[in-house]
């Protein structure tokens, strides 16, 4: 294990976008396709009791009632305006999770190949799928109006052409209008009066957070017109397979959602769950997508994610500083006051996270279980002291 000062070095190398290769040694352990090496508690650096009360503490804290996941849906959104199902939903069959440092797994749990919905983790694999497009060179400025490529009247109103890269993919937008038939402000209304929604006053791009998957649905809309290919295909030739990810996972859009493009019906994806859909996929594809995060978006000798991006991907918004482009942060140690402030994660609804700890080298994932902050604070406790 690399020495605390070094560790800290490095974690806040990732915060600050500064090249990783040179941390990156032959020592690195990256699990090849279909195998994954585990290793003792001890042998990474935990108590093996305070670990194992850590892995009880996340077993106890699981969530499966209702397994058809179509009823918390409705329980949760159904008294939205014009709220519909329009995508998969599935069941819920058991929690799992994974306890891995030094890339290595320590501890597992439950059924780690079964894929299952997955809710809003998936803004996080969409956030890295505009790496994607950044890296190629089809956004050339995160500061420039979307209008100026996506051009078929979805961005056209005096307000909604103001709106930037950056402000869909840190969810301050604000844009207006509607959506495979939903229109934004039916989703998480905001106030008590039904009739004053449609009315609301709008606030000017990159001054007002709001969480909504109408617009994350739309970011979702306007890579596929950049990179004319459906994303999921995008994510597994270009990270997914890489990574030596299973073919299990399956990213989804809405029945609504389809569209011609190119002369091909294509499906636009969903970036949440609210409205069913979006990434199904299972535990252990969770984790490698983890890993490639916390190796700074490189894969053994290749890096998939551009580099320069988590510089950008993991700044505070400037008016939601725990939250960046489609990732929650450690801002401040705010949201977990026992974990560094360069811990960073993607959650989603019902208890899922993929938690990734530069400084620790420590890579946490949890389905079914909204426990995070109680159990990474178990893990922390449970991490031998450092030289």
């Amino acid at each position: 294990m690399l020495k605390g000062r070094l560790k800290r070095q490095l974690a806040y190398a990732l915060l600050l976008g500064l090249s990783l290769i040179g941390s990156v040694s032959a020592a690195d352990y990256f699990p090849p396709r279909g195998d994954w090496a585990r290793t003792t508690p001890a042998a990474a650096g935990f108590k093996p009791e305070a670990l194992e009360a850590a892995v009880a503490l996340a077993q106890s804290r699981v969530v499966l009632e209702p397994r058809d996941l179509s009823i918390p849906i409705r329980e949760a959104f159904g008294r939205e305006p014009n709220f519909r199902i329009l995508g998969p939903t599935g069941t819920r069959e058991t929690g799992s999770g994974l306890i891995i440092r030094g890339g290595k797994i320590v501890a597992e749990w439950g059924d780690l190949q079964r894929p299952e919905m997955t809710f809003s983790v998936v803004k996080s694999y969409l956030s890295t799928i505009a790496a994607l497009a950044w890296g190629a060179g089809l956004i050339n400025d995160l500061n420039a109006p979307v209008a100026e490529q996506v051009r078929d009247g979805t961005f056209a109103s005096e307000h909604n052409r103001k709106i930037s890269w950056h402000h869909l993919l840190n969810q301050t937008s604000d844009w207006s209008g509607q959506l495979w038939e939903t229109w934004d402000w039916a989703d998480r209304p905001v106030g008590d009066d039904p009739a004053a929604w449609p009315q609301r006053p709008l606030n000017e791009p990159g001054s007002f957070y709001k969480y909504n998957d109408v617009r994350v649905n739309l970011l979702a809309y306007s890579l596929l017109q950049l990179m004319r290919d459906p994303l999921p295909v995008v994510l597994r030739r270009q990270l997914m397979d890489p990574i030596g990810a299973s073919s299990s996972w399956r990213w989804y859009g809405y029945d609504n959602s389809w569209i011609t493009l190119d002369g091909q019906k294509i499906q636009s994806v969903s970036g949440g769950g609210h409205f069913g859909g979006g990434l199904f996929i299972n535990t252990l594809d969770h984790a490698r997508f983890g890993l490639l995060m916390l190796r700074g978006g490189r894969w053994q000798d290749e890096q998939l994610v551009p580099e320069g991006w988590l510089e950008r991907a993991l700044k505070p918004t400037s008016v939601r500083p725990d939250y960046g482009y489609l990732w929650w942060l450690n801002t401040a140690r705010e949201r977990i006051p026992a974990a560094p402030e360069t811990a960073f994660w993607a959650a989603g609804f019902g208890g899922n996270y993929i938690y990734m700890d530069p400084e620790h080298d420590l890579l946490l994932v949890l389905r079914w279980t909204p426990a995070l902050e109680e159990v990474v604070t178990a893990l922390m406790t449970a991490l031998e002291p450092e030289n």
